[in-house]
């Protein structure tokens, strides 16, 4: 094992919100959980698809703010992020302040009438394009805190939260910004609901990755905030966790299934190894999986897992949990998983019971203890055969 504090970025401040919690203290509390809670049907959202999702409940929407629900979902995570690493607004002048945020429906405009007027030919109203264009998350945040730094929007499918927070660890290693904002932001509403069910990859009841039984995906939304400081500048007890390596890799195999051998999240897991400082696949004490409960996903997972980690890798999915925030999920999982670094616990992956006959290894049935863990990795595949992956480290 090689590693040098200098390739660390470190966690000084965490903000979230997701049906686990509003916040990263009430997330900690409910990922223990032996019972969570379960999807149910859309309440905000109107369809008449009796698909159940993880919807956010007690977060009322806000119509002063543009872009949608998303980012009343990142102004949320945001607002804590900022108290936890103690910074107001005045602390950030002065200082090169990156942003990158992932999303996938906050990049596009889901105004179902916007488009319908625009098709039979007439003129729609400019007021969903301007907000639209005001909601671009990364420019939001940099417009409200007056930042001067790089502002960047991924929209890398499902991995695009994952990419945002790995692109914050490059800006900090590159000597780019003091500080970086990276996260994700998604929210549910009619498009992706009825888009993924056409895709005929939503699970008719809870999800459940891994199983031999696993019939699809649920969906859900969050926001996922870190603020990320040189490892330097973050000594001591503000940053107990570091984003330590990031790694991504296309497969070029399918519109939107992976490699069935999983070379290129090999390609991508690989590489943050190295990233992280020459680590080797040993040096992982637990994977938190990408996990969607898909049959192609879950397998693919499996396999490379069972080829880099041995039968014994310790991973779980929390999407079981949160549901497939889309582009939030990297990020959330990322967060979930320094949760779990600082915990030394890693919970026991829901739902799961019997291993498919094609998989050659399972999750974690129970939860798991480990005192000593000190390297974690966190998966995100997503459309494109895009790949992902996190390396963290508790210091």
């Amino acid at each position: 094992m090689m590693s040098t504090t200098h390739n660390l970025a470190g966690v000084i401040g965490k903000g979230m919100i997701s049906t686990l919690g509003n916040t990263v203290a009430e997330t900690r509390g409910a990922l223990y959980q032996p019972v969570p809670r379960l999807p149910e049907l859309p309440r905000r959202v109107a369809t008449t698809l009796s698909l159940p999702v993880f919807e956010v409940a007690d977060l009322a929407p806000d119509t002063g703010i543009p872009g949608g629900f998303s980012l009343q979902l990142l102004r949320h995570a945001l607002r804590e992020a900022l108290d936890d690493a103690k910074l107001a607004g005045g602390d950030l002048a002065g200082k090169r302040v990156g942003v990158c945020m992932g999303t996938t429906v906050a990049c596009q405009l889901n105004d179902i009438p916007f488009y319908a007027t625009l098709r039979s030919g007439a003129l729609p109203p400019a007021r969903p394009l301007n907000n639209y264009i005001a909601g671009n998350p990364a420019e939001w945040i940099r417009r409200e805190l007056g930042l001067n730094g790089p502002a960047l929007t991924i929209s890398n499918a499902c991995s695009s939260g994952a990419d945002a927070i790995g692109i914050g660890l490059l800006w900090i290693r590159q000597g780019l910004c003091d500080l970086v904002i990276a996260g994700g932001t998604d929210e549910l509403n009619r498009v992706p609901l009825v888009g993924f069910n056409a895709l005929g990859v939503c699970a008719p009841g809870p999800c459940r990755p891994f199983d031999a039984d696993r019939a699809g995906l649920n969906l859900g939304e969050a926001a996922g905030v870190v603020i990320l400081a040189p490892a330097d500048a973050a000594a001591g007890d503000r940053a107990v966790c570091a984003v330590a390596g990031y790694g991504n890799s296309a497969d070029a195999f399918h519109i939107t299934q992976p490699d069935p051998e999983g070379h290129g999240l090999e390609r991508a897991i690989r590489l943050s190894l190295d990233s992280a400082g020459m680590i080797q696949p040993g040096d992982i004490d637990f994977i938190n999986a990408h996990g969607t409960g898909t049959p192609a996903n879950d397998r693919v997972e499996a396999i490379v897992f069972h080829r880099l980690f041995g039968a014994a890798a310790r991973f779980l999915s929390t999407k079981a949990l949160t549901g497939h925030t889309l582009g939030a999920a990297g990020a959330i999982e990322c967060i979930l998983t320094l949760l779990m670094l600082e915990e030394s616990t890693v919970p026991a992956s829901m739902r799961f019971e019997r291993l498919a006959a094609d998989m050659p290894c399972g999750p974690l049935r129970s939860p798991c203890r480990l005192p000593a863990a000190q390297w974690a990795l966190s998966t995100s595949l997503a459309f494109g055969g895009a790949n992902s992956a996190l390396v963290m480290r508790r210091r």
